[in-house]
Parts: structure tokens; C-alpha cells; sequence
């Protein structure tokens, strides 16, 4: 399909004015967080115009050539996390990032994400008449455990978190049994309480010893003081901002930003900035507008053609929900510490252009929607 066959009055320009909108939000933010770095600046602007033009281009390429290609972009993904593993960048105890010809830095997790979406909207698409076979969803759960466990030795316990939740959501809404899903869960939740009961004693070998200290910090704040502070003071600072905030760039010596009470305030705590000097209203600001993105993704989801894109809009969407509210969650100490950026808000490059990168197909969906609606 080229795209003058498409109905651009089916066009979903809400979808841009409201990444472009977040996106505009998180300058200000970032400028403010880093005392008007222009070098950070300038390349968020730059990541801005460049996952913008990604996206309108994408949006006129038919999803169903880019599915075609599933298992070309599901091979990718695997490469550029191998490529990482083996020759990636090392920074805070963690290898994430891979410096690329031309291109530059990036961190290949985030673009997986959306490759992973892509894939996975296609297999299930494919073998929807036998979802419910141990078969089909055995080797599903294979695929998916090859890149999570390579994300996981990064080591990027949250991103593999985010990853699962995304097609956790794919699988339950491809159609499969809700006998599986109420076998996951007869599985998953008793395990859950145990891993925090074991967690306590020591017993959860697994995990690096930063991990479990934040998890163990969030359970008892008391006794982990130490690692719980910068959620405190998170907490602390969106407290200050109360109505209206304190005003972007404030130079007040009480200032969480000013008096280097957080670390990475630019990323994860990029929350904590917003509602210090954006207060309570330019908080809810922020949070309608990951709601009318997320509804657009269902939205648009419930009116598509076929499966695969209907799978892909909630891909998309349950990504920004759970990764917008795991940050918002840890800026509020709901969530143990973890290192989720905010999409479109938080500063990275390569977190801005996988997320314009997967709207784009998002918005591909809505122009081949179905007729009668």
C-alpha cells in the first residue's frame, strides 16, 4: 500500500500534538534540571525533531511490510544486545550502551522494546487459530526468554521488567485461554511473596546487591535509610512544589535540585523536577496527557483492521502506561528504585526515538483501521 491510498482524515494529529506536548514539557524540565546544559539540550531538541520525522515517516509505511520482515527485526534486536554484552559500554556497574558508527551512543533495550512489540504482535497474529497450544505458546515463551535474559546479565532488571509486563499484555489480549492466564498468575503471585520473604534473609541469589538493597529499601525504609533517601527526598520535593510550584530554574537554596539532593534528576527523578517547580497542576498536567495517549493506543487498537494491529497498539500502550508509572511510582516511592526513564520526558536520546518510533506504527494502525469504524 503507498501511501496515497490512505484516508488522511483518519489521520491521528491528536497522537503528535500530545508527544509533542510531553516532549516540550520535558525541555523545560531538563533545562531546569541541569541548569541549562546546552549540550543535553540540544540533543534532546535534536532527538525531538528526529524521532518526530521517524515517526510521520513511519506512519505511512503499512504495518503489515514491516511484519513481514518479523523475524529480520526479532534477529536485529538479538545482535545489538549480543553486540553489548560483548563490547558494550560499562558505566555505574552496568553495560548498556553501544557506541555505533555514525549514529553515535545508544542503548539498543530501548529500541528492543519495540522491536519485541513488533515480533510478537506478528507471531501471535499468525498462530491466533492455535493460540491455546502448549506448542505455539512454548516456543512464544522461548523467543521472548532469549532477549529478556540477554537484557537481564546487562544487568537491567528494570527494563526486563518492563519488557515482560509488555508482552505479558500481548499474550492476554491475543485471544489465549483464560485458563493459562489464571495458571500464570496461580503461579506468579505465591512466587512473588516468596521472593520478598527470601529477599530479607539473603536467599535471592540472582540478583546484584544494588538491586536487592533498593527492593529491600522500599520494603523497610527504617533500616535501609540510606539507600531509601533520594526516594525521600523525591518525595519531599513534589510535596514543596504544592499548587503551582516554585517556578522553573528557581534558584532557591531549599531547592531538591539545587542542593544535589538527587542523582540523575535529569532521567529518573525527572518527575521530582516537575513537581517541585511545575506543582501540583503541571503534574497533572503531565499525567493527562500519558492518559489520552494511552486511550488513543486503545483506541485505536479496538478499531483496527486485524490482530496484529490491534496487539501493536496495546504493545505501544501498555508501555507507556507501565513506564510512565513506574517512574511517576519511584519518584513516589510506590515502586522500589529503579532506572526507568519517563517517555518523552526524561532526557536519552535513544529512549525518545524508540518511543516516536513505535507511535509511528501506532498511527499506521489508525489510518488502515476498519471501515465501519
Amino acid at each position: 500500500m503507498i501511501f496515497l491510498d490512505y484516508n488522511f482524515r483518519r489521520y491521528n494529529f491528536r497522537i503528535l500534538l500530545y508527544m509533542l506536548m510531553l516532549s516540550g514539557i520535558g525541555l523545560l524540565a531538563i533545562g531546569s534540571a541541569t541548569n541549562q546544559d546546552t549540550s543535553m539540550i540540544n540533543k534532546q531538541i535534536m532527538g525531538i525533531g528526529i524521532g518526530l520525522a521517524l515517526a510521520v515517516g513511519l506512519s505511512l509505511i503499512d504495518y503489515s511490510r514491516l511484519l513481514s520482515m518479523s523475524f529480520i527485526i526479532y534477529g536485529v534486536c538479538l545482535g545489538l544486545l549480543a553486540a553489548v554484552l560483548f563490547m558494550g559500554i560499562r558505566r555505574n556497574n552496568a553495560t548498556r550502551w553501544l557506541v555505533l558508527p555514525v549514529i553515535g551512543q545508544i542503548q539498543p533495550a530501548e529500541f528492543v522494546k519495540i522491536g519485541l512489540i513488533l515480533f510478537f504482535s506478528w507471531y501471535f497474529n499468525k498462530y491466533q487459530e492455535k493460540i491455546n497450544k502448549v506448542s505455539v505458546l512454548g516456543i512464544a515463551a522461548l523467543l521472548f526468554a532469549v532477549p529478556a535474559f540477554m537484557i537481564l546479565e546487562q544487568p537491567n532488571l528494570s527494563t526486563t521488567l518492563v519488557t515482560t509486563v509488555i508482552i505479558a499484555s500481548i499474550v492476554f489480549c491475543s485471544g489465549v485461554s483464560y485458563k493459562w492466564i489464571l495458571g500464570v498468575l496461580a503461579v506468579v503471585v505465591p512466587s512473588t511473596v516468596l521472593f520478598i520473604y527470601l529477599l530479607q534473609y539473603d536467599m535471592i541469589h540472582f540478583l546484584r546487591g544494588y538491586q536487592a538493597t533498593r527492593i529491600l529499601a522500599w520494603i523497610n525504609p527504617q533500616k535501609y535509610a540510606e539507600a531509601y533517601w533520594q526516594q525521600e527526598n523525591s518525595i519531599m520535593a513534589i510535596g514543596s512544589g504544592q499548587l503551582w510550584g516554585k517556578g522553573l530554574n528557581n534558584t532557591e537554596i531549599a531547592s531538591v535540585k539545587n542542593g544535589n539532593f538527587l542523582s540523575e534528576e535529569q532521567t529518573d527523578f525527572i518527575f521530582a523536577i516537575i513537581g517541585e517547580e511545575m506543582g501540583f497542576v503541571g503534574s497533572m498536567v503531565v499525567l493527562a496527557l500519558f492518559l489520552l495517549l494511552i486511550y488513543e493506543c486503545l483506541l485505536m487498537a479496538f478499531r483496527a483492521k486485524d490482530l496484529a494491529g490491534r496487539l501493536i497498539c496495546v504493545g505501544m500502550g501498555t508501555l507507556l502506561a507501565f513506564q510512565s508509572f513506574a517512574n511517576i511510582a519511584v519518584a513516589t516511592a510506590i515502586f522500589p528504585n529503579t532506572g526507568l526513564p519517563l517517555p518523552f520526558v526524561s532526557y536519552g536520546v535513544s529512549s525518545l526515538l524508540s518511543i516516536y518510533l513505535g507511535m509511528g506504527v501506532v498511527l499506521n494502525v489508525g489510518l488502515q483501521r476498519k471501515n465501519n469504524n
